[in-house]
């Protein structure tokens, strides 16, 4: 368990860093530059010391980035903005578990007992006692519909990722081979990377054309706030990068090969529960009494996930 315990401390941090380079940079510019990072950090690994393409089940991989950075992260950087680190972390990572479940329940036949089903149904409780209106009345109510539907949307990419990643495991199992987990990391963000990539063009085109200044020449005062704002995030940029699709992926992809989804995702999902610390100090997000008490239940409810065999 120790690679997901890694993988969760990592999560964490990268949260709180895209948050900060979202509000500086945007959500769709800062998600583009981290995976771009983070492709030629993997990149030198995996084709110095890893297995590059290798391994036998590059497809799978690919698949699974696609799903999971493309689909899932594009969706996570809509939702930081508008819900914030903590909620953005809490909805999308006990959401997961039950659809990363459900997904290897229907494709690759994974049994669910009645315990598993009722631990899942504890998270989604522990969730919506986090999450509801009254505790967020200071979130307009576009922001946090909008938010809570970017949320799912990465919890749906994340999860069903991670059960793409089991089934990569197995073709390279039944290959006789083997691959580690940044090499797995490297083949995955380049997944990310071909689906955040007319994303981003698409979003900044649609911004020219929406902007009333568009064809019109940036006066010195926007060029200097926009590189001021360059200068800033890049940094942030460069954290979490190296927390979230560098190492923290790494070492997700790690447990993934050792565990499967179904217990690997409940122990990620106790992030909400570590990002509370870091978005304090780092945000001043102060957690309420109640968005504790449903991150503690939906985290006791994802313990219980994992231990149940």
């Amino acid at each position: 368990m120790f690679p997901a315990l890694l993988a969760t401390l990592l999560f964490s941090l990268s949260v709180v860093f895209a948050n900060r380079s979202t509000r500086i940079l945007g959500g769709t510019t800062a998600n583009f530059l981290r995976l771009c990072l983070a492709t030629l950090l993997l990149a030198a690994w995996a084709h110095g010391l890893g297995r590059g393409l290798g391994g036998g089940a590059f497809g799978w991989f690919f698949l699974s980035g696609c799903i999971g950075f493309g689909l899932g992260d594009s969706a996570l950087y809509q939702a930081l903005p508008r819900l914030g680190p903590r909620l953005t972390a809490l909805l999308m990572q006990c959401l997961a578990a039950p659809f990363a479940a459900l997904a290897e329940w229907l494709w690759l036949g994974t049994t669910l007992s009645l315990p598993q089903i009722a631990a899942g149904l504890v998270i989604l409780f522990g969730v919506a006692i986090a999450v509801a209106p009254q505790d967020h009345l200071h979130i307009p109510r576009r922001l946090l519909v909008g938010g809570l539907v970017f949320g799912v949307v990465a919890a749906v990419g994340q999860g069903l990722g991670a059960v793409v990643s089991r089934k990569a495991y197995a073709v390279v199992a039944l290959a006789g081979q083997s691959i580690d987990g940044l090499t797995a990391a490297y083949q995955r963000i380049l997944g990310g990377v071909v689906f955040a990539v007319p994303f981003t063009v698409w979003v900044h085109l649609r911004r020219e054309r929406q902007s009333p200044a568009a064809g019109e020449a940036a006066s010195p005062a926007a060029t200097a706030g926009a590189a001021r704002r360059w200068h800033t995030g890049w940094g942030w940029v460069v954290l979490n990068s190296l927390a979230g699709p560098t190492l923290g992926v790494g070492c997700y992809q790690w447990a993934l090969a050792t565990q499967p989804s179904g217990v690997v995702l409940p122990i990620v999902a106790t992030m909400p529960i570590v990002v509370i610390p870091f978005a304090y100090f780092l945000e001043g997000d102060r957690p309420s009494a109640r968005s504790l008490a449903g991150g503690v239940l939906a985290v006791l409810g994802a313990i219980a996930l994992a231990l149940i065999r």
